[in-house]
């Protein structure tokens, strides 16, 4: 991990494309603006981990062999 101390205005380049900038400090707590592709997915720590799991229990889940036998009877393939 690197860590860099910055203040208020400053900001860090990443990759070229994404500026992370300090925004305002107020106590314990640091706002930051982020300028990135809108290609780049940005996400708080934690709504990342919840989406993780979401995806791991999704990916549990068992797909019925005859995917026909979910769509209803006027949808479903002639045989």
């Amino acid at each position: 991990m690197l860590i860099l101390t910055r203040k208020t205005n400053e900001s860090i380049i990443i990759d070229d494309v994404t500026e992370i900038m300090v925004v305002d400090i107020k106590g314990d707590q640091v706002k930051i603006g982020i300028k990135a592709p809108k290609s780049v997915r940005i996400f708080r720590g934690e709504i990342y981990e919840e989406i993780q799991k979401e995806n791991i229990e999704a990916a549990k889940t068992q797909v019925p062999k005859d995917l026909d036998s979910l769509l209803p009877p006027s949808r479903r393939k002639k045989k």
